[in-house]
């Protein structure tokens, strides 16, 4: 019997940002496997599920175990907050299952992902292109993160960044900083939205010039404007060229 393995984005956390899809698919599983800090969140909305949760740093583990019981026939889901094809698992999903030969159906429900929820408190920070870019270096070489960076900033590209600083990582936004204020002016608008989507959500709207002396940790989405983006009222504004 073939089981079927769904990689789900569940947004920032509430139900009220679930899609339908997210929530039905989840409820019919026979078991949810997950991160354990997104398997805890999640539990309130489905208390009678199944659940198989690994910590940190255990990606790999749990996606195989995900992938061995939909080869058990099982239908199981795997959870990522956000979105699970942006930074989450759907990508690894995939290649483990080319790597088992597991003979599974397997599907990707998408999520709303930190940069929309967080770019929905600001205002309207993303409307026109932009570059998500994750500091985070487990995965990537600082010195490639940072030519991102460069190249987004010559293209007066909106930058969002993904896990801008931890207790180990506390130079790369300020690095990020100085990079864009090659390319931009220290006035260009600056939103940080931290637990964006969640009970205590905060924001703060500040500069590119003030950026360094902002209080961010992971918890925190960080939306740096292009040129063109303003502040009024508290919000944040990038036009998309409209004429007015």
């Amino acid at each position: 019997m073939t089981g079927r393995l769904h990689v789900v984005g569940f947004g920032p956390g509430g139900k009220e940002h679930m899609t339908f899809k997210a929530a039905e698919v989840i409820e019919n599983a026979d078991v949810v496997t997950g991160y354990t800090t997104y398997v805890n969140m999640i539990k309130p909305y489905f208390p009678d599920k199944t659940y198989k949760a690994t910590g940190m740093m255990k990606e790999v583990d749990r996606c195989k175990m995900a992938i061995e019981d939909a080869m058990a026939g099982k239908d199981v889901a795997m959870i990522s907050s956000g979105d699970s094809g942006i930074y989450g698992m759907a990508g690894i999903i995939y290649q483990l299952a080319d790597e088992m030969k597991a003979d599974i159906e397997i599907d990707t429900v998408p999520g709303i992902t930190a940069a929309s929820t967080a770019a929905s408190v600001l205002g309207a920070p993303l409307m026109h292109d932009l570059a998500i870019i994750s500091l985070s270096d487990l995965m990537t070489p600082i010195d490639l993160i940072m030519k991102r960076v460069d190249c987004a900033g010559q293209g007066d590209m909106i930058v969002c960044l993904y896990n801008p600083k931890s207790k180990g990582r506390t130079e790369y936004l300020n690095q990020t900083q100085q990079i864009l204020l090659k390319h931009r002016s220290a006035d260009t608008p600056v939103g940080i939205v931290r637990n964006a989507g969640r009970n205590d959500e905060r924001k703060e709207i500040t500069t590119l010039g003030e950026l360094d002396k902002a209080d961010v940790d992971m918890f925190c989405m960080v939306i740096i404007g292009n040129s063109q983006t303003y502040t009024t009222n508290g919000r944040m504004i990038t036009p998309r060229g409209y004429r007015i």
